[in-house]
């Protein structure tokens, strides 16, 4: 074993240990968090990041052609639909009236804006 592909191992090896943490932390968010918004919030940016990191691996794993080049659209795809996924989210709990917890509140309304 070369040392490139020792390297290429060991990052590999970090970019999956960093994805799962941050797909378990997104996945506790959904399972602990007390309302839609937070739990949105908290699926949204950790399990995004979680398996960005894993399409990550998946291109350091195979270069830059065949798979590799589709895990790197599937970042793109990822960073692109995520927030606006939990911005509909958020728009839709706002509009069935779903109140926060505690005592946060939604900004006022600029009419002129």
């Amino acid at each position: 074993m070369s040392t490139i592909q020792l390297v290429q191992e060991v990052v590999i090896a970090l970019l999956v240990v960093v994805g799962s943490f941050f797909l378990v932390v997104g996945t506790l968010g959904l399972l602990r968090l007390p309302d839609v918004y937070n739990r949105m919030h908290a699926t949204s940016k950790a399990t995004t990041l979680g398996a960005a990191s894993l399409f990550l691996a998946l291109f350091v794993s195979h270069g830059p052609r065949g798979a590799g080049l589709t895990s790197l659209v599937g970042i793109v795809f990822l960073f692109i639909t995520a927030p606006t996924g939990a911005h509909m989210i958020s728009r839709s709990a706002q509009k069935m009236g779903i109140e926060f917890f505690g005592d946060a509140e939604w900004p006022e309304e600029d009419g002129d804006a």
